[in-house]
């Protein structure tokens, strides 16, 4: 019988293939391999999405019955979804292939990472403040969020590749799209992922309300969101309001993204309520 767990794992493969096939379009461009590539991040989010919904399956039949949201394997495995499905909407939108070597890189480290014997993939019951109807809200809105950033940073790298490189007409970086293309989208993912997290933050702080009694703790994982959320509301201001753009938007996103990175990652050493596990 096929588990959440085997599927997943399988899943992981074809991110992994998902990614080669992105680069070798990038390197050769041969429309071929870039449509092989689409397809094959389109099977890998729909595995994804089943694998979610069987692991959901099974904790209903264990008695839990909680959406899978609650520890780090799961939040791994919801945030490659969305990272693959905010991409292919980009790719939809914009018809750019390129980013699909950065888009598919991001899930397949994701799910390698949550493979590792080190993380526990067992589902388990809900403590207490974890109990709530605001667990799917707050969640699936932080890691929208998150998602929309890593691309951000992502396009940001490219942008930063591209005008490093020698001449930026030739060889590789002559099929990443042009700077004002690449400094828009990066934009564009910057709002979009703002907006998730800002809704995430309101979303978490009602329930902790409910949880715990207070709106606001100080915890470190909500000093770090509000920190995240600082960095980028700096880097909108600066855009919308002093016309900043080009190569320092792009370290402001990657020094965002760094933030979320510790946001998610990081404050697991630290003592407190939000650490995954």
């Amino acid at each position: 019988m096929i588990t959440s767990a085997s599927l997943l794992s399988v899943i992981t493969f074809i991110y992994g293939l998902t990614l080669i096939l992105y680069v070798i379009a990038w390197i050769f461009k041969k429309p071929v391999f870039g449509q092989l590539a689409t397809g094959s991040m389109v099977a890998a989010a729909l595995g994804n999405t089943a694998g979610i919904g069987l692991r959901w399956f099974e904790s209903l039949q264990m008695g839990y019955g909680h959406a899978p949201l609650s520890n780090l394997y799961e939040s791994l495995i919801f945030f490659s979804l969305t990272v693959a499905v905010i991409y292919l909407y980009l790719e939809y939108r914009y018809r750019i292939r390129v980013i699909g070597a950065v888009a598919a890189l991001i899930p397949f480290l994701a799910m390698a990472y949550a493979s590792l014997p080190s993380i526990s993939s067992e589902i388990q019951p809900l403590i207490p403040a974890l109990q709530s109807n605001w667990l799917i809200a707050h969640v699936m809105t932080c890691f929208f969020g998150y998602a929309a950033f890593a691309l951000a940073c992502g396009i940001s790298l490219l942008y930063l590749a591209k005008s490093s490189y020698g001449d930026p007409q030739k060889g590789l970086m002559a099929r990443v799209p042009d700077f004002s293309t690449l400094d828009e989208l990066t934009h564009q993912m910057v709002t979009f992922g703002f907006l998730f997290l800002s809704v995430g933050i309101i979303t978490g702080a009602v329930w902790a309300n409910q949880a715990w009694g207070r709106y606001w703790g100080w915890d470190p994982k909500e000093t770090w969101s509000l920190i995240t959320w600082l960095v980028y509301a700096t880097l909108l201001h600066a855009r919308l309001m002093r016309g900043w753009e080009g190569k320092r938007i792009a370290y402001l996103s990657c020094l965002g993204f760094f933030a979320v990175l510790f946001t998610y990652f990081g404050v697991n050493l630290l003592p407190g309520l939000h650490s995954y596990q």
